[in-house]
């Protein structure tokens, strides 16, 4: 993914801002200890996922798994 541009780096300090993670460090360590996979997107799809994400007030996680499970779902 290329660098944001400012607007969209203002838009996701807003956001994270406004909606800080909720962390609950009694559950596994909390949010640090989830295991993390670093993935490369194509700009159109990591501008359509920041912009989702801002819209719906959610993470680009969520998005992405509401995404994977409407798939599994349509598949079965």
């Amino acid at each position: 993914m290329k660098t944001m541009t400012d607007e969209e780096a203002d838009a996701l300090d807003e956001y994270y801002t406004k909606n800080p993670p909720k962390v609950d460090p009694r559950k596994n360590g909390g949010f640090a200890a989830k295991s993390f996979k670093m993935i490369a997107l194509d700009d159109l799809s990591a501008n359509y996922l920041i912009t989702k994400a801002l819209a719906d007030h959610k993470t680009p996680t969520e998005i992405i798994s509401e995404m994977i499970r409407e798939r599994i779902a349509a598949s079965m």
